[in-house]
């Protein structure tokens, strides 16, 4: 019982956070591939930008793998809904 309970406390607090971020999700598979990214990530490859910059969001294979594990994840969700 002990480890159940733990695990749902867990899981409970891993699906908040998850629904929590997802704004933030929408902007990134918005971001990624538009006209904005490809311009940030050729500015990028110049050198036009802050070397101090984060530069995450500019990683194809990245960015890429989020958004398919996220949508792998809600669609894993969604199953366990039914």
């Amino acid at each position: 019982m002990e480890r159940v309970e733990e695990a749902v406390r867990e899981l409970s607090a891993a699906l908040n956070q998850y629904e929590a971020v997802q704004e933030d999700l929408m902007a990134l598979e918005k971001y990624y591939g538009s006209e904005d990214w490809k311009q940030d990530f050729a500015d990028d490859e110049v050198g036009h930008l802050p070397k101090n910059l984060k530069r995450g969001v500019l990683s194809q294979d990245g960015v890429w793998n989020l958004l398919s594990e996220a949508s792998a994840m809600s669609k894993r969700i969604k199953k366990e809904d039914e």
